[in-house]
């Protein structure tokens, strides 16, 4: 039935046996005339958005670039307003008088190139003739290169309070991980009592063991993230702290490892293998970026319980 449909006969719906049933009909296998596959339509390439390149082109740009081209619009067309009064072509009226060549006419120049950049217009100087269309084509640009300018400065201050969000939930972040080290530490120690008791449940040993694995790789991830992006780097005692207790916990888990005789289940292997592997990779020859000798002394140790963990 599909093959008929796209091969363009027409009534087939009303024959459910398809080809067999159309032909059984004595109807003709003939193609119908309105049912000739359409042409596939064009494919049309959106069009680059003009306005997206200027706006590209004014973020790319730092602020002090922004600036020195906002003052060198207005310089340049003071510049100009001053030629073409010299010149005679058109002008500046103040009052009643056009300007002069003098000092005093390029000092209105200015003040009107700087009252047109800003859109202030008092119209106390007016430009007559072709001088116009460059008062024109100054308002214009010197409005988008300020306006550029006033959103480089809004930005720069959004990023000055992203930053320190950041810092806050980083260092919030830091402190979580302490807690929770401390945390399986503690659980760890009560797991490792708890296998020395004759008598104690092998059951509960393996699910708080596993649980306390699970936890133990999470944080020590986020360790091995943090010494892999040093430009994320926390002060030097509060890293110590860290690795400090994540080598004594690490310790523990080992003797604790040594304590267990049950077989361990999939997702204890899982998270075991994930300890070793991260904490191999933390070594004071691993990482990216040279640290103070106690702060590699803790490292090695780290590193050198990776073998008895996997």
């Amino acid at each position: 039935m599909r093959l008929l449909d796209h091969l363009g006969y027409t009534r087939i719906e009303h024959f459910h046996g398809g080809l067999h049933a159309w032909q059984d009909a004595g109807l003709p296998l003939e193609r119908g005339r309105d049912q000739s596959p359409a042409a596939p339509a064009p494919v049309q390439t959106p069009r680059p958005d003009r306005w997206h390149v200027v706006i590209d082109l004014f973020e790319r740009r730092s602020t002090a670039d922004l600036a020195v081209l906002w003052f060198g619009t207005i310089v340049l067309c003071a510049a100009g307003y001053y030629g073409l009064s010299a010149l005679s072509i058109g002008g500046l009226r103040e009052g009643d008088r056009l300007i002069g060549g003098g000092l005093h006419g390029l000092l209105t120049a200015v003040y009107f190139s700087f009252v047109t950049a800003t859109s202030v217009g008092f119209g106390d100087v007016v430009p007559l003739g072709p001088v116009r269309a460059l008062a024109i084509a100054e308002a214009v640009v010197g409005l988008l290169v300020f306006g550029a300018v006033v959103s480089k400065l809004v930005s720069r201050r959004q990023e000055q309070v992203v930053s320190e969000i950041h810092r806050i939930a980083f260092e919030d972040r830091l402190e979580r991980v302490q807690t929770d080290l401390h945390s399986v530490l503690m659980e760890m120690q009560t797991i490792a009592q708890q296998c020395k008791t004759p008598g104690s449940n092998v059951d509960q040993i393996r699910a708080r063991l596993e649980s306390a694995s699970g936890i133990a790789l999470a944080e020590l991830r986020t360790i091995h993230d943090l010494l892999y992006r040093p430009q994320s780097l926390p002060e030097e005692a509060l890293l110590e702290g860290i690795l400090a207790s994540l080598a004594i916990l690490l310790r523990e888990l080992r003797e604790l490892l040594r304590c267990v005789s049950f077989e361990r289940s999939a997702y204890l292997k899982k998270n075991l293998q994930g300890v070793s592997h991260y904490a191999e990779e933390i070594c004071s020859d691993c990482v990216p970026r040279r640290y103070a000798p106690h702060l590699r002394e803790w490292m090695d140790a780290i590193k050198a319980t990776a073998p008895d963990l996997g």
